[in-house]
């Protein structure tokens, strides 16, 4: 299932219908058993007599977390092993084997098809963790499209563990790997909350075979988070997951409904016999060395050359297991993904994602919010963020124009435990010519209450300084916010956010309330938000102001035994969206989007076909998209979209998005088309398309196009060359964007970037503003 912001802007063709008036307003699974305990996931009940056929049917139910967990016994050992993927130690023999996986998808409770053992072993340093992935195809069945970190799991052959090292069925640290070692891990809360850009310190190898593939993994006891005890021996929770994705089948040491992800530690076994280390201060520094060539030309950009060198670095401090210190001296970014660029048709501003190392770290507590359709797709289009990180490090000049800023310092303090989490961070961003030096502050709050709800609080304050004539001036928000887990089918969440500042300008509020089913049959949401005309969160995000938006949606997923043996599911769904402008009650927008059809493929391909009636107000003052001169006035029309994708694990895969319809006073042909070339896991390129073609809307008739082609060059995981190359006929803007990367060890890296831009100025046929960057960085991470 594709989240619903995808759906909603797919495309293909129909005839239009629209009118408007102009107005002013290895082997197959055997009998083997666990050497510490038989799965009595098999003979026993699931939870108050349920029955193990909730697990098996084809309309699988959503079954309670088992009173008796799973075990698998730690064993300690005294030597240090090599991580190498090929598991020749005799400690490996040791180690107590755990088989006996279940489904989760396709056939939920039902034995995997194929054989995962798992053992676990651990030294006065390490935790290790080895798990043999059986399969009859051997290395032919793998797939691996490319090496990218934190890769898709949808695309790729992965064994993952999750540990739960507080057991408290809600925090869980994820560590999992493709059959080539490339590195996927992240942070969740509650499954709710995630720290997916999380790059823990863990090293791991592999190694492939005719019989399957073996993963190996090392995790330091510093990286993992664990309760001081008493006792010299600790239960951990635990799972185990593995995708195999030749046949798309995902299974689980302990089972869990397919609605939910593994970071649903509630589902969770136990891992018993650990002695991890007492808790004790972790420091590591991770220092930086940087050299840069920058050149400019043109009236805009300026004309000159200049080189510099530039040294900095971030510092972490694990005081106890509980609290986490970061600090970061000097701040470069210089190895971040660059944006990609985009031509809005929408009246919501875009919200860029978060793509610097130390802002995505602990992302989640300080990230509370409405998420919006680009995460869930449950809430619309709209998105509201008291805190967004990205609002740090640029400066808004006083022509209107926006420019990167350096961050001199800044400080990160988080707290975790069972009971509460909470954070504050600093920041100093540097003065420029324009641009006063800032100091940026968050902090949050959450209590946990009861077993899985919280109510929490955040705050953020922006302090301009003073300088040459621009005065001194302060903005921030507070805000109040709960999550409840009304069982394992149902969620609400509610946050109510102020904003101020000195001169008073911008005080304002902003609301929501979010209530959540979720089955493996139905899922269905309400969403109510408002932001008044004047809220402008500083320090933080808002797609779109002066608005009452009700936003509703669900969708079935449905798996009959009607459907076609190469269809796994069948999801109409409807997702109407309303937006009402504050400060006059009126309706601005409505849109009653229905997917009648979406099949999702066993193969992990899909298609899908929308119509969205929709109705548009445009007063004197709105956003018009693209700035066309469109007149005020009401619009109805109908657009017909439709979407395809191919198998995207596969070593050629295709997306297509095709829409069509009237476009406000005119209409408009859309297409994007994706062609994904792996032939092996060493090379992959993506080559993208985007064409907007545009018939009399606002007077303006032609075709604006978005194109792209991205590389990744790779000798092993560690290895990297990655190239991007972009342009947009908008704005006649082509960018570069090359990166050499080398892990030479864990976390520790050289690159080599090469960034190129060139667009056109004031004078589009003479003046073309061009911008070139060469940069080299070595960042080297110690840890004590």
């Amino acid at each position: 299932m594709l989240p619903v912001a995808v759906r909603y802007y797919l495309i293909f063709s129909i005839l239009p219908i629209c009118s408007f008036a102009q107005t002013n307003p290895v082997a197959p699974n055997t009998a083997q058993s666990d050497v510490v305990q038989q799965d009595s996931a098999r003979t026993k009940t699931i939870e108050d007599g349920a029955l193990e056929e909730q697990m098996v049917d084809g309309q699988a139910m959503i079954f309670a977390p088992s009173k008796q967990r799973r075990i698998i016994q730690a064993v300690e050992i005294s030597d240090k092993i090599k991580v190498d993927g090929h598991l020749d130690e005799a400690d490996w023999r040791r180690g107590k084997s755990v088989r006996h996986f279940r489904q989760v998808d396709p056939k939920q409770g039902r034995p995997a098809t194929f054989d995962t053992d798992v053992r676990v072993v651990y030294n006065r340093h390490f935790l290790y963790i080895a798990a043999i992935n059986y399969d009859s195809l051997g290395r032919r069945g793998l797939r691996a499209p490319n090496f990218k970190r934190d890769f898709s799991n949808q695309a790729h052959d992965l064994f993952g563990v999750v540990i739960d090292g507080f057991n408290d069925r809600r925090n869980a640290m994820t560590f999992a790997t493709n059959p080539y070692g490339t590195q996927r891990d992240l942070l969740s809360f509650d499954d709710v909350l995630y720290d997916i850009d999380w790059d823990g310190f863990w090293k791991v190898r592999t190694s492939r075979t005719d019989s399957g593939w073996v993963a190996e993994m090392q995790i330091p006891w510093q990286t993992l988070r664990y309760t001081r005890s008493a006792d010299s021996t600790q239960s951990w929770g635990i799972n185990f997951y593995r995708n195999r994705r030749y046949s798309n089948e995902l299974s689980a040491w302990s089972p869990y409904p397919r609605a939910f992800t593994s970071s649903r530690v509630a589902y969770a076994g136990l891992i018993t016999g650990l002695k991890p280390p007492p808790p004790s201060p972790n420091v590591r520094i991770q220092p930086y060395m940087l050299v840069s060539d920058d050149r400019y030309t043109g009236t805009e950009v300026g004309y000159g050359q200049a080189a510099k060198i530039k040294f900095g670095g971030d510092a972490k401090w694990a005081i106890n297991p509980n609290t986490v210190l970061d600090l970061t001296v000097n701040t470069d970014f210089a190895q971040a993904d660059v944006d990609r660029q985009v031509n809005n048709l929408t009246r919501f501003s875009v919200l860029f994602p978060e793509r610097r190392a130390f802002f995505l770290e602990n992302a989640s507590l300080f990230g509370a919010g409405l998420p919006g359709n680009q995460n869930t797709g449950e809430g619309g289009s709209m998105v509201i963020q008291p805190f967004f990180s990205r609002t740090i490090g640029l400066a808004t000049l006083p022509d209107g124009t926006s420019v990167p800023v350096p961050i001199d310092a800044g400080a990160r303090i988080v707290y975790r435990s069972l009971k509460r989490n909470y954070g504050g961070m600093i920041i100093r961003q540097r003065g420029i010519t324009g641009s006063p030096s800032t100091d940026f502050i968050v902090g949050r709050y959450s209590e946990n209450v009861g077993r899985q709800n919280r109510i929490g609080a955040l705050f953020t304050l922006k302090n301009v300084h003073s300088a040459d004539s621009i005065g001194g001036r302060q903005s921030g928000t507070i805000a109040l916010d709960g999550f409840f887990r009304l069982s394992q089918k149902w969620t609400y969440t509610a946050m109510v956010i102020s904003s101020l500042s000195s001169g008073g300008r911008d005080q304002g509020m902003s609301a929501y309330s979010q209530v959540v089913y979720r089955t493996n049959q139905l899922v269905g949401w309400w969403t109510q938000s408002v932001v008044t005309k004047n809220f402008n969160p500083a320090m933080g995000f808002v797609s779109r102001n002066d608005v009452i938006a009700t936003t509703p949606g669900m969708y079935l997923v449905n798996r009959g035994k009607w459907l076609p043996k190469w269809v796994r599911n069948f999801e109409p769904g409807a997702f109407p969206e309303l937006y009402l402008k504050a400060s006059t009650g009126y309706l601005q927008e409505a849109q009653y989007n229905v997917n009648p059809i979406w099949l999702t493929f066993q193969n992990g391909g899909n298609f899908g076909l929308f119509v969205n009636p929709t109705f548009q107000r445009l007063d004197d003052g709105d956003y018009r998209p693209l700035d066309f001169v469109i007149p005020s006035g009401k619009y109805k029309y109908i657009r017909y979209s439709a979407m395809f994708g191919t198998d995207p694990s596969k070593k050629v895969s295709f997306q297509f998005n095709g829409e069509t319809g009237c476009y406000y006073d005119g209409s408009l042909n859309y297409a994007r088309a994706s062609l994904i070339l792996a032939p092996i896991p060493h090379a992959a390129f993506t080559f993208n398309a985007e064409a907007n073609n545009f018939r009399n809307v606002g007077s303006y008739t032609g075709t604006i196009s978005l194109y792209s082609v991205e590389s990744r060059l790779a000798v092993n995981p560690r290895l990297q060359l990655i190239s991007f190359f972009q342009r947009n006929t908008y704005n006649e803007k082509n960018a570069w964007n090359i990166r050499l990367a080398w892990e030479f060890q864990p976390l520790s890296f050289l690159y080599i970037v090469y960034n190129y831009g060139t667009y056109a100025g004031s004078v589009r046929t003479t003046d073309r503003q061009q911008e070139q960057h060469i940069i080299g960085k070595l960042s080297y991470l110690k840890q004590f």
